[in-house]
C-alpha cells in the first residue's frame, strides 16, 4: 500500500481528482462514498443471513 503513494502518478491522480470535483466538494464526496459502502455492507451481511437461513434446492 505505501508503493502506491510514492509514485508521481498517485500525486498526479490526487491534484486530477482536486481540479476535477473542487477542494470544497471531496469532503462531500468522501461522506457519501463512506455512507454508499456502509449501505452495501450492511445488505451483503443481510443477504447471507437470509441466504443461510433457506434452505437450499436439490
Amino acid at each position: 500500500m505505501r508503493a502506491l503513494f510514492d509514485s508521481p502518478a498517485a500525486i498526479i491522480l490526487l491534484l486530477l481528482v482536486i481540479v476535477l470535483f473542487g477542494a470544497r466538494r471531496l469532503p462531500d464526496a468522501a461522506k457519501s462514498v463512506g455512507k454508499s459502502i456502509k449501505i452495501f455492507k450492511s445488505e451483503l451481511d443481510t443477504d447471507k443471513d437470509d441466504s443461510s437461513n433457506t434452505p437450499d434446492k436439490i
